[in-house]
Parts: structure tokens; C-alpha cells; sequence
């Protein structure tokens, strides 16, 4: 009987904790991140056109955290915890972030997770986010598309502490591999300062 109430329980509070965090007009995840779709896009205090406007975006790109859905409108917040409301039109699903660090240097970008560093890019940049892992992401420097590695995900606004996506099959296979030539490289470097 103990097992019934039990089966029974957890299949009442199940869907309702499934669905609690789902969008009331897209069935999405909120919160969820997304970008502005234009150099031009209004802020609102309210879900209409009838509101006064808080800000204008005037960056293509810019991520915004949506926290609520009403009709063809979406409530966000930014970086800087700007709250409003902006028509559904004028953002895209694209993931982009803002490195911000606060560190005075600039940040250090590697070939993979721990791996060569590569390059470097300043607090404040926006990123194009190409996939992150559960403490990496994959990043493009949006100044500079040439620009492409992996950076500590704590640096990052715009995705979720624990968030993973666009993860291939084989992406752990990739981390081992290039792990591995950066152990051949550095133990060659060493050999190399030794003699």
C-alpha cells in the first residue's frame, strides 16, 4: 500500500514540476538566454507598445536572459539588470555572451579546456557562444570571427552555471586528443629548454 501512495505522489507533483519552468506562450525553458536581433530595439515597463521605454539596445548581438512570456512579448534582463519587456520580433534564439572578468588583465583563450593558450580578449567583449560544457565554452570573438577557443564559463554572462550545449558525440574524444598533444608539445618544450 506504502508503494501505491508513493507511485501515486510522485506522479501528481511529476508534471507539475516538469511544466513549472516552461514559457506560458512557447513551452521553452525559462529562464533561457537569447540576443537582440537589431542595432535598434526598445526596452518597455510594460507588454506593449503603449509603455514607455526604459532603454534602447542599439547592439546587434547582445544577449538577454528572458524571464517571462506574455502574448507576443517577452520580459528580460540584462547584464546590467535592465527589467522590461521587448516584442517577441526583435530577439533570436542565437546564443551570444559578454566576457566579464574581474581581473584587470585580459583573459587568456585556449585551444581546449586547460589546454595552449591561443589568444586573448578583453572584459566586456561580446561573444558569439558555440557550444559550453559544464565549465568551458566554446567562444568567437564577434569582433573578430578568426578568433575561436575555449574560455572558463565563470567569465561568461550569458549562459547558465551548469547549462551544456551543442555537444557532439565525439566532443570528449576531440578534449583527448588535443590534451594529449599539448602534454607532447610541453614535454618537447622542457626537453628542448634542458639541452
Amino acid at each position: 500500500m506504502l508503494i501505491k501512495i508513493l507511485i501515486f505522489y510522485v506522479l501528481l507533483i511529476t508534471p507539475s514540476k516538469i511544466y513549472a519552468d516552461l514559457g506560458s506562450e512557447t513551452g521553452y525553458n525559462l529562464p533561457r538566454y537569447v540576443s537582440i536581433k537589431s542595432n535598434d530595439v526598445n526596452l518597455r515597463v510594460g507588454p506593449s507598445i503603449n509603455y514607455p521605454i526604459i532603454i534602447k539596445y542599439i547592439k546587434q548581438n547582445y544577449p538577454i536572459k528572458i524571464i517571462e512570456e506574455y502574448k507576443d512579448w517577452r520580459q528580460i534582463i540584462d547584464i546590467n539588470n535592465n527589467n522590461g519587456w521587448i516584442h517577441k520580433s526583435l530577439i533570436k534564439g542565437e546564443r551570444n555572451g559578454i566576457i566579464v572578468s574581474k581581473k584587470k588583465s585580459n583573459l587568456k583563450i585556449y585551444n581546449t579546456q586547460d589546454g595552449k593558450i591561443i589568444g586573448e580578449i578583453t572584459s566586456g567583449s561580446l561573444i558569439s557562444l558555440n557550444k559550453c560544457k559544464i565549465d568551458w565554452c566554446l567562444i568567437s570573438d564577434n569582433n573578430n570571427q578568426h578568433q575561436k577557443g575555449w574560455i572558463e564559463k565563470e567569465n561568461i554572462w550569458g549562459v547558465d552555471k551548469n547549462e551544456t550545449f551543442n555537444l557532439s558525440f565525439f566532443q570528449t574524444f576531440y578534449d583527448y586528443f588535443f590534451k594529449s598533444i599539448n602534454l607532447i608539445n610541453s614535454k618537447i618544450s622542457n626537453n628542448i629548454k634542458k639541452s
